[in-house]
């Protein structure tokens, strides 16, 4: 534990501007994730089979294990940031088209239908209350894409991806030094411990954006 500390303390400016990269690539990538996602999911939820192609698609990319998604882009897009993200983006796909297609289909075809009745057009209905009312479940999905993304982007540092992964790279490289494993342990920690302080952030958005009532 001592040597641990001693290590934390000596890199503590670099451990700072690793975790904000890490956190920050992280965010990143979700954002443009959901972007994506919610708009496939706007796109198919009232189709049976294009709910079904789109959630297989985007469950194919998880079936390829990281190490070999980033091979095949490293390659095509090079070392660094744009292997990283690309690989981050479609990896937290599924989630969110997912629950974006679960959330739409569960609203109430009677609220949709009084809404049109007094007026409002399918894209206003869209906008103030079928996304509204999926907005938790959608929600959802960015909390589990986030800490997909997370660990994910620790094994990114194979293609020289930003983050606190090549901590954990450089430690399990080095194995047999004094340093070797609490670099490694130092940045496996500081992972778990950004997952959970994001998670939290999540739940305070979702009491922050979700009325009371959907809430209950």
């Amino acid at each position: 534990m001592d040597a641990l500390w001693n290590f934390i303390v000596g890199r503590r400016q670099q451990l700072l501007v690793d975790s904000y990269l890490h956190v920050s690539a992280v965010i990143q990538c979700v954002i443009i994730a959901t972007i994506i996602g919610v708009l496939v999911g706007i796109v198919v939820y009232r189709s049976p089979i294009g709910s079904t192609v789109a959630t297989a698609l985007a469950s194919t990319i998880l079936t390829i294990p990281s190490f070999a998604l980033l091979g095949l882009l490293i390659p095509i897009l090079g070392l660094g940031v744009p292997p990283t993200v690309t690989a981050l983006v479609l990896y937290a796909l599924l989630p969110i088209i997912r629950n974006t297609i679960v959330g739409l289909a569960a609203v109430d075809p009677a609220i949709s239908d009084a809404a049109k009745g007094i007026g409002m057009n399918r894209v206003k209905v869209l906008r103030k209350i079928e996304l509204p009312l999926a907005w938790p479940a959608i929600l959802t999905g960015m909390r589990v894409s986030t800490q997909m993304a997370m660990g994910i982007l620790a094994i990114a540092a194979y293609a020289k991806g930003p983050g606190l992964g090549n901590l954990v790279f450089s430690g399990l490289s080095r194995v047999g030094s004094p340093t070797a494993v609490p670099q490694a342990l130092t940045g496996t920690v500081f992972i778990v411990i950004l997952a959970l302080v994001l998670d939290g952030i999540y739940v305070l958005i979702g009491k922050l954006t979700t009325s009371r009532g959907i809430r209950e």
